[in-house]
């Protein structure tokens, strides 16, 4: 396993941490990780890199070591975050590879921050702009599903995430480790996920890998076919034998594609 370097990000009311590794003078790839889950999500990631890529990854806020003690801080603010991470990295720009709720922090800071972003890659989201009701709908009805177990049985609402997240077993235990540290004091954040959302139709004009295991959930598929239709500069690859989080299930395949793009860029 790679070796990482921890660092801080001091802010008013909380401590951000990231995480880094590899040369900080090559170029930079900034993994973003899915929703209840920590940087350890790319440990697939991490050692294949390392040797040609700067590598930060982040626990957004409310998850991991980025706890929120006070204050009203939102999951959104990890777009200015990535932001400051760069500037404090002494990076122009990056690649940016967001998982789930990551790759949707993805694509809201190439919107903000286009001249920092060098290409974008996200598996297992959906794009932040136009009509996305129909996915929001399925969303709401895992939500509605999980509500109950948050109320009275974290744990089990951990074990159920997991099981809807990877198919391959030993990752369902990395990642229900990783949401050890989600507590409920940390669903507040998730709050500001709204606020990165833009009803009007636009494209972004990085390059685009859109990614999804052929396990994940049917709407995520079809949207994933229409969204790249949509994008001139998007790719779409399928995962094979992977779910949700692909990087973790077929991290061979996740890897070979990303890198393949990066280069390409």
């Amino acid at each position: 396993m790679t070796d990482l370097q921890e660092k801080q990000l001091q802010k008013e009311t909380y401590s951000l941490h990231y995480y880094t590794a590899g040369d900080p003078s090559k170029e930079a790839i900034v993994f973003l990780h899915p929703a209840y889950g920590d940087h350890t999500c790319f440990h697939h990631q991490f050692n294949v890199f390392a040797g040609d890529y700067h590598l930060i990854s982040l626990d957004m806020p409310g998850h991991g070591e980025s706890q929120i003690r006070s204050g009203n801080v939102g999951i959104d603010a990890t777009v200015g975050l990535v932001a400051e991470i760069l500037a404090a990295e002494g990076h122009a720009h990056a690649h940016l590879v967001g998982v789930s709720l990551g790759s949707l922090m993805a694509q809201a800071v190439a919107r903000k921050f286009p001249q920092r972003v060098k290409s974008v890659t996200i598996c297992g989201g959906y794009s932040i702009f136009g009509d996305n009701s129909a996915i929001t709908k399925a969303q709401n009805r895992e939500i509605v599903k999980a509500f109950f177990l948050i109320l009275f049985n974290m744990d089990g609402f951990r074990r159920y995430v997991v099981k809807n997240t990877n198919v391959v077993e030993a990752e369902r235990e990395v990642f229900y480790k990783a949401m050890q540290k989600f507590t409920r004091r940390s669903l507040p954040v998730m709050s500001g996920m709204g606020k990165i959302l833009d009803k009007t139709s636009q494209t972004l004009p990085q390059p685009l890998l859109i990614l999804a295991g052929e396990h994940d959930l049917p709407i995520i598929l079809s949207h994933a076919q229409d969204w790249q239709k949509r994008e001139t500069n998007a790719q779409l690859r399928v995962i094979a034998n992977a779910g949700h989080c692909a990087n973790m299930d077929n991290p061979a395949e996740f890897n070979r594609v990303l890198r393949e793009f990066m280069t390409s860029v």
